[in-house]
C-alpha cells in the first residue's frame, strides 16, 4: 500500500531520530572515539542495519521514506527501485513493495564470474531508477552505484536514505554535480536534539558530540596528528 498522508518532514525527522535512539542504533563516545571506514576517528556511530529487526519501526520508516520521495520527486517519477549492496537491499525491497515497482540491487564491484554483473535483477534502458541506501556520509559510494545504474542505459537522478550525516557541506554538492538529488529522513542534528530531550546520553557526552558536529574535519585533525 502506498502511503499518501504523513507528518511534516520536521516531525518525521524527530520521530526517525527517536526510533534510532530507542533501538540503540546510535552510539556516542567522545572519550573513546570510533574508527570509521575511512580510518578517521568519530565520536558518533550509527547502525541502521538494526532497523530490519524491528518490524513496527521498520514499517513506519519505510512509509516515511516512500512518502518523502513521492512528495519531493513526484508520484510517478520512477520505474525501478535499486538497493546498494548490502545495507540498502532490504530497504529498497520494502520501498519497491510500497510503490508497486520492480526492485533490483547494485553490487559494489563486479562479482568476478558468470556475467560479471554489477546489477542484479531486471533493469532496462530508459528506466528511471531510485537508488535506496541506509545512510550517506559524504556521498562517495552513491556515485559509484549511480554510475553502475547509468551504464545499463537507465537514468538515476535521485537517491533516498534513512540517515544523512548532514555535517559535511560538500556532500549535496558532490551529488548535485553528478546530477543526483538526495532525499533523507534525519541527520545527526536531529538525533542530537532528540537525545537531549530524551536524556539518552549525559550532557558531557552530548557536548563532546556537538563539538564534533560543528567542525568534524578540525575535530578529526586534532586527533590524528602524530
Amino acid at each position: 500500500m502506498i502511503p499518501t498522508s504523513y507528518p511534516t518532514s520536521e516531525e518525521m525527522a524527530r520521530l526517525t531520530a527517536r526510533m534510532l535512539l530507542e533501538i540503540k542504533a546510535v552510539h556516542f563516545n567522545a572519550a573513546e572515539p570510533f574508527t570509521l571506514a575511512s580510518g578517521l576517528p568519530s565520536p558518533t556511530y550509527i547502525d541502521c542495519r538494526k532497523l530490519i529487526s524491528y518490524p513496527r519501526i521498520r514499517a513506519t520508516l519505510m512509509d516515511f521514506l516512500t512518502v518523502t520521495v513521492m512528495r519531493n520527486a513526484g508520484f510517478e517519477a520512477f520505474d525501478n527501485i535499486a538497493g546498494g549492496e548490502t545495507a540498502g537491499i532490504p530497504f529498497a525491497a520494502l520501498v519497491a513493495e510500497r510503490m508497486a515497482l520492480p526492485m533490483t540491487y547494485v553490487r559494489k564491484k563486479p562479482k568476478g564470474y558468470g556475467r560479471n554483473a554489477r546489477i542484479e535483477g531486471d533493469m532496462s534502458e530508459g528506466q528511471r531508477v531510485l537508488l535506496v541506501e541506509d545512510l550517506t556520509t559524504d556521498g562517495g559510494s552513491k556515485i559509484s552505484f549511480v554510475d553502475a545504474i547509468r551504464d545499463t542505459g537507465a537514468t538515476c537522478a535521485h537517491t533516498a536514505v534513512i540517515f544523512y550525516y548532514g555535517i559535511f557541506p560538500e556532500t549535496e554538492k558532490t551529488l548535485g554535480d553528478h546530477g543526483v538529488q538526495l532525499h533523507h529522513l534525519c541527520t545527526w542534528w536531529d538525533v542530537l536534539a532528540e537525545a537531549r530531550v530524551s536524556g539518552a546520553f549525559d550532557e558531557a557526552t552530548l557536548t563532546g558530540v556537538e563539538a564534533f558536529l560543528k567542525d568534524p574535519r578540525a575535530w578529526q585533525a586534532e586527533r590524528t596528528q602524530s
